[in-house]
């Protein structure tokens, strides 16, 4: 899983088609007038870069992005969103005024593509008011997002860690303005559901009851800096805490009581339009939410007939439900210990990382590390999530969840890991990050449907590189992509047709290996971020119907290294860019 735009960690890129820059626009203008055309473009990318880190700081740090104001962690006030959106229409109206044929087939048409979809899909996307009523118990929580950057930034020299304790020491504003944020959504009708406030409640407790050693802002102290370590811990003791206290109580005792009991963002005002606007942000599609349930449904009823068939060939067992109930519960396919979980991650991921030269032509350098959830998160965390290299050469990470390790299967970790490393989120994104002379907006800017389906998709591409230790594991892939055919049903379902969240747990528990505990944060998941887990399995059919396409096409011409430089060499572009630029790729092969 990797976080959504500017909701949490984003990185990509956009660059030119294999086809290369054309000496002509489509129109016939001159390559003059097209340099000018194509300078503008730069130029409104390169004020929008540099906007957007100004108005959200620490966001660069999550991108993967040169830090410009290591100190701040940003005003994010009602009053700050409205500069900001009226910063992004003023970039809009500019764009607008462009003439696109003028550079199409440019290394700056994708920029402008880009662009412009990243500002039409944000402002759709304000319909949904996430700022009035975020209480997230996932990623797109503050205690989701913040202990995750302040184990990226950099600490190795002095400045560096008065950088970091200035950035951290405007946490306690910082909740403060979620109060103010959240007070007023009540006051405007807008605000979370009960069920994901409870759970939050209980995140705070657990940090508050954790010792103070053990807190992510006191743990940027390495071995070998007890002086900083000291100034961490009061810190910790004297501004973060009592602010955590602050925001709990206030969930607790005023949020609460007023807090929705409906799930489905369809009880908050334009709840509808909210829904719609969500799944064109994430999974950069226009689709209803009957056309998202009925692919759900679809997906599922395929990938159970896979399941029949592996069932019966390695556990004599043809019931898909049958089936996933067994490595569920039989004590033979679970971890024994935390520790064999992380290690049976790590061998996964190094296996994973020895044959990326098999399916691809171009292989980052960047080394990802497997990495366990702080434990105040991993209850209600995914089962994992990417976390991108930085510029200072911290390695990617894969975070993942070792709650309960002894519950969890070993169907799907496998999966979960090449997912998330190689050959998916950290290898399409360490690629965006080590391409040269790619505009930034290029490496640092993500897009779900993209981003999410080449992930999923590298579930697929890890069987056919025969990454899969055992059909127990080959189960988890399809239990995987399960997962992600459920997601369809069950967002759209509680979001747009009267689901509710048992209903929605019981079908993922049903059709998946997912423990009580991960289905239920899994679904908690999908209620707190509206259309985001709708990207997964819609990116995926999307880029497989592509990959068909040319291997139809191409028949023996076709190299599947060159296909999949092909499509990450521009990064998390929006679907309907991905297949212009296959189609076109096509055409040149044609010709």
């Amino acid at each position: 899983m990797r976080s959504s735009l500017s909701l949490f960690i984003v990185m990509v890129v956009l660059v030119t088609g294999c086809d290369g820059p054309s000496s002509e626009s489509g129109n016939g203008s001159t390559e003059t007038e097209g340099d000018g055309v194509a300078a503008r473009v730069s130029a409104l990318a390169d004020d929008y870069v540099e906007s957007y880190f100004d108005a959200f700081p620490y966001h660069a740090v999550s991108y993967g992005a040169p830090d410009r104001h290591p100190t701040q962690l940003g005003d994010h006030s009602l009053e700050a969103l409205a500069r900001w959106q009226s910063r992004e229409d003023k970039f809009l109206a500019k764009l607008e005024e462009i003439d696109l044929a003028e550079i199409e087939g440019r290394p700056e048409a994708m920029t402008y593509k880009f662009l412009r979809h990243l500002l039409e899909a944000s402002r759709g996307f304000r319909a949904c008011r996430m700022e009035l009523w975020n209480v997230s118990p996932t990623w797109t929580g503050w205690q989701g997002e913040l202990p995750l950057i302040a184990g990226q930034v950099p600490v190795d020299t002095l400045e560096d860690q008065r950088n970091a304790l200035a950035r951290f020491s405007g946490i306690a504003e910082y909740l403060e303005t979620e109060i103010a944020n959240l007070t007023e959504g009540l006051r405007v009708g807008y605000s979370a559901p009960a069920g994901n406030v409870r759970v939050v409640i209980e995140q705070m407790d657990a940090m508050l009851a954790a010792p103070v050693s053990a807190s992510p802002f006191v743990q940027m102290a390495v071995d070998g800096m007890p002086d900083y370590r000291s100034q961490l811990e009061s810190f910790e003791t004297r501004s973060i805490r009592p602010a955590i206290q602050k925001y709990r109580s206030f969930l607790a005792e005023t949020y609460l009581p007023r807090a929705r009991e409906e799930v489905g963002v369809s009880a908050n005002p334009e709840g509808a339009q909210c829904y719609a606007a969500a799944v064109k942000y994430h999974a950069t599609v226009d689709m209803t939410a009957e056309e998202v349930h009925r692919i759900g449904l679809e997906q599922m009823e395929m990938i159970q007939a896979e399941m029949r068939a592996i069932g019966e060939r390695s556990f004599g067992v043809s019931d898909p439900t049958n089936l996933l109930n067994l490595v569920k519960t039989d004590p033979k396919y679970r971890f024994r210990s935390r520790a064999e979980l992380i290690a049976y991650a790590e061998s996964a991921v190094e296996r994973g990382r020895q044959a990326m030269p098999r399916a691809f032509g171009r292989v980052p350098k960047a080394p990802v590390i497997v990495e366990p959830y702080p434990s105040f998160l991993e209850k209600s965390a995914p089962g994992g999530q990417a976390i991108a290299p930085t510029p200072d050469g911290k390695p990617g990470k894969y975070m993942i969840n070792a709650y309960k390790a002894t519950e969890q299967s070993r169907a799907g970790l496998e999966s979960t890991a090449f997912h998330e490393a190689y050959p998916g989120h950290h290898m399409q994104v360490a690629v965006a990050l080590e391409r040269e002379g790619l505009h930034p907006i290029s490496q640092y800017f993500f897009l779900s449907g993209f981003g999410e389906g080449w992930a999923l998709y590298s579930e697929r591409l890890s069987e056919e590189l025969g990454l899969f230790s055992a059909d127990v594991d080959r189960l988890g892939l399809l239990s995987n992509e399960a997962l992600r055919a459920a997601r369809l049903v069950v967002d759209s379902g509680m979001h747009a047709l009267g689901w509710s969240r048992q209903q929605a747990i019981d079908y993922l528990l049903s059709h998946t290996t997912e423990t009580t505990a991960r289905g239920t944060a899994e679904i908690d998941r999908y209620i707190a971020v509206p259309g985001q887990a709708t990207a997964y399995m819609l990116g995926n059919l999307e880029i497989r119907r592509l990959r068909q396409l040319a291997e139809s096409e191409l028949g023996d011409r076709f190299d599947l290294r060159a296909f999949h430089d092909l499509v990450l060499e521009d990064g998390t572009v929006p679907l309907w860019v991905l297949a212009e630029k296959v189609e076109r790729w096509l055409a040149a092969k044609r010709s």
